[in-house]
């Protein structure tokens, strides 16, 4: 195996514009998977890498190795800096995977809806939380965290494989046709949690960190549900208030 040293390798250089660029993803319809633990979870769900990078270093660790002989791929070699110079872990453990993102598919079941959810750490975790809970879909508006991109991917930690994950422009179209019950989270006003009714599928809406769900959001549910907390207490992390509902209402 050859090993490349040049950050002017063309191949480099898309991969370091996979690792960066929102917009290039979508194009390519590819992504970059950082570490052994995602590269395993993909494997795991059946799916296939397109190509493995990875360090001289790295590869003589058994785990690593391991991996390798089951992705059926030969991998590229970078050196150590090279490697550092596309990953975007502060410590790379060595091993990256270029994948085909996984197109979303029809699903029944229970859904979760994000608008605005800007934070890569949240949007990760709540798809973690979903996929921790049986939930089929996630279903996220542009104003939101790339569901894609290399921080998403390590908070999830191999979340995205369980899931059919989409984007769109707007959650409207997406909440009027879902055939199920529609649940937002609001931070005062709704029926305690803990009340609350429940009849799946269920889909979920999520708000932004700062502003929660929109009127107009709101109104295309059935059921407005807020989560009760502790005297002086103002509001939850959205990804916590996630995890929260999505357990209370777990069949």
């Amino acid at each position: 195996m050859a090993l490349i040293r040049s950050k002017d390798n063309a191949q480099v250089k898309r991969w370091a514009k996979l690792a960066r660029d929102g917009r290039y993803r979508r194009s390519e319809g590819r992504a970059l998977i950082e570490g052994p633990h995602l590269l395993a979870a993909l494997l795991e769900h059946g799916l296939k890498a397109q190509a493995l990078i990875a360090t001289e270093e790295a590869v003589d660790r058994k785990e690593i190795s391991d991996l390798i002989r089951q992705s059926r791929l030969i991998p590229t070699l970078l050196t150590k800096s090279l490697f550092e110079s596309i990953a975007d872990a502060e410590t790379p453990q060595g091993l990256a995977a270029e994948i085909e993102i996984p197109k979303p598919k029809a699903t029944e079941g229970d859904h979760v809806f994000l608008e605005g959810v800007q934070d890569a750490g949240n949007v990760g975790a709540i798809l973690r939380t979903a996929a921790a809970f049986g939930v089929s879909t996630v279903v996220l508006d542009r104003a939101c965290a790339d569901p894609w991109s290399p921080k998403v991917l390590r908070a999830a930690m191999g979340g995205h494989f369980a899931l059919s994950i989409r984007q769109t422009s707007g959650l409207d179209a997406e909440l009027e046709g879902f055939r199920g019950q529609v649940v937002c989270t609001v931070s005062t006003g709704g029926v305690p949690l803990k009340d609350a009714r429940f009849s799946h599928p269920l889909g979920w809406i999520f708000g932004s960190e700062g502003k929660g769900a929109s009127e107009a959001v709101q109104e295309l549910s059935d059921v407005l549900v807020t989560i009760s907390l502790a005297p002086g207490a103002e509001s939850l992390n959205v990804a916590a208030a996630a995890a929260i509902c999505l357990h209370r209402a777990m069949p």
